[in-house]
């Protein structure tokens, strides 16, 4: 158990960041990293880790992203009627929610492995890390995730743009 533990201890939290910031639902991520942390000790030792256990999780939720397609533009829809019926706090608060709504949007509207990329940069991989969890050189990550963050800035300015021309609209 000390290396089961281990493994628990030293991925657990990075791996759980990640996954909330893939699927937006911290409850669904932790559901997701017990799954990739029980298929780690039915595995085995592995060589590489951290890639391991992120190209794992990255692969339950594409597995559960088919499974659950219905239920998470349910979800969406009860969260845009909540926020419609949500009385309106301070501007600030406000504002920072419809920022990280465009954020979390922009980064949705990524082609799947430039986000998977961009995320797992984010969490701290290395080039190496990424490579081997998305099955890519490692020459072709800083490309992929160059492309991705262009991308990502295009997404995030169109969303602005049409959000402005909304409001114009009224």
């Amino acid at each position: 158990m000390d290396d089961a533990d281990r493994l628990f201890r030293t991925y657990h939290a990075p791996l759980v960041r990640y996954l909330t910031r893939r699927l937006g639902d911290r409850d669904w991520a932790e559901e997701v990293a017990q799954e990739t942390f029980l298929r780690a000790l039915r595995h085995g030792p592995v060589e590489h880790e951290r890639a391991w256990l992120f190209a794992v999780a990255t692969n339950l939720v594409r597995d559960e992203a088919r499974k659950d397609a219905r239920r998470r533009r349910h979800l969406e829809l009860l969260r845009e009627e909540a926020a419609d019926a949500y009385v309106e706090p301070e501007p600030t608060s406000l504002e920072r929610a419809q920022e990280a709504a465009l954020a979390r949007r922009a980064v949705d509207a990524l082609a799947e492995r430039d986000r998977i990329a961009l995320l797992m940069r984010e969490e701290g991989l290395d080039y190496g890390e990424i490579a081997e969890a998305l099955g890519l050189s490692v020459g072709s990550v800083g490309t992929t995730l160059a492309r991705a963050r262009r991308r990502l800035v295009e997404a995030y300015e169109a969303l602005v743009g049409g959000r402005g021309r909304d409001s114009h609209a009224s």
